[in-house]
């Protein structure tokens, strides 16, 4: 079957982070200090609705002091001005659109964290994000509309990421062929480089 699209998961995949603020978890953090008791589904819930860290906090119903809240969104830019793209991931889309492959990032992401992807990825052919799509990987449900947005099949797509679990074993559940990317290279692939020779070898 020839591949016509090629999903990459974002964070530790396409992009590097160095030094996370962890806006969200400080969030949560302040909550606990007013008494408001973590939820088991206030991690799926920041990433599966849209929201800024000011509708956080309203979702929350968590009080957040002016000052403490512009410092965290401060952070927060500093984090995602200093994000970079890794090498193999701006060379491999790149040679992957350019026999005219359909390249579609898959992530578990808050809304801010949207802009780095596309400030360092601007030519990708589509996104599906948690945060748009209501649901988290490893859900099918975000396979499936990265599927849609490649207007490819299950079997048509192969995807790449650092979650065995996300990343390589679910989609392959789903009917796509998952990859794992382990950039310490212990299993899976090390680089993109890899994966993009194989796929392009299928072609």
């Amino acid at each position: 079957m020839t591949v016509l699209a090629a999903i990459f998961d974002a964070f530790g995949t396409l992009i590097k982070i160095s030094g996370g603020t962890h806006p969200y978890r400080k969030l949560l953090k302040l909550g606990i200090e007013q008494g408001r008791r973590p939820q088991a589904s206030d991690a799926e819930n920041l990433l599966s609705f849209p929201m800024d860290l000011r509708q956080a906090a309203d979702f929350f119903g968590i009080d957040v002091n002016p000052g403490i809240m512009n410092q965290l969104e401060a952070n927060l830019q500093t984090e995602l001005n200093t994000m970079q793209a890794f090498p193999d991931g701006i060379a491999v889309v790149e040679a992957l659109q350019s026999v005219g492959i359909k390249v579609i990032v898959c992530s578990n992401l808050a809304l801010p964290y949207s802009s780095a992807i596309e400030r360092l990825y601007p030519t990708l052919d589509g996104h599906a994000y948690s945060f748009s799509v209501g649901a988290i990987k490893p859900s099918p449900k975000i396979y499936s509309c990265a599927i849609q947005l490649a207007s490819a099949l299950p079997n048509e797509a192969w995807m790449i990421g650092d979650s065995k679990r996300c990343d390589c074993d679910a989609p392959t559940k789903y009917g796509i062929r998952g990859f794992y990317l382990d950039r310490e290279g212990y299993e899976g692939y090390r680089t993109l480089y890899q994966f993009a020779e194989e796929l392009l070898s299928k072609r």
